[in-house]
């Protein structure tokens, strides 16, 4: 009971976070949308499986900080492509074996690939992703990469 209870306190808390107003139309809205939130968590079995602990809480703003400087960083290196008059591209797809275990792990990782500019995950499948990177360099820090480390490294948290 009390995942649920922490899950509807949360949902409505970022429900005022968000709009700001405090009506009673918007409040009881709010209050409605979290509950069948929580109503469809629990109807899919998502809490009894979900255990993220303090831990993986913090372990996932590290990684959010980590990943926003991956991409203000991979998005100064795309404009300067984008600038340079010889247009220096050469697409490439990388293939690879990420090391997460679990789906939630593959998926964080593929889209964390994708929300960095420069490259895009193609086919993200157990044991197997499929990238394309703008340049060679890109696609080529795909493979064996500090984001493939830190995501394992999330997934294990416990």
């Amino acid at each position: 009971m009390i995942p649920y209870a922490t899950l509807f306190a949360l949902l409505c808390l970022f429900w005022v976070l968000l709009s700001g107003y405090f009506t009673p139309f918007l409040l009881t809205a709010g209050a409605a949308s979290a509950f069948a939130v929580v109503w469809l968590s629990h109807r899919m079995g998502l809490l009894e499986t979900a255990r993220p602990g303090l831990k993986r809480g913090v372990g996932f703003v590290g990684y959010g900080i980590w990943l926003l400087a991956e991409v203000v960083r991979s998005s100064w290196a795309v404009t300067r492509l984008i600038v340079d008059p010889r247009l220096p591209i050469s697409p490439t797809l990388a293939r690879f074996r990420p090391s997460q275990r679990t789906e939630i792990g593959l998926v964080i990782h593929a889209n964390s690939i994708t929300l960095t500019p420069g490259t895009i995950t193609i086919e993200a499948e157990p044991g197997h992703f499929v990238v394309h990177g703008i340049t060679r360099d890109s696609a080529a820090g795909v493979l064996d990469s500090e984001m493939d480390r830190r995501v394992t490294a999330l997934e294990g948290a416990p």
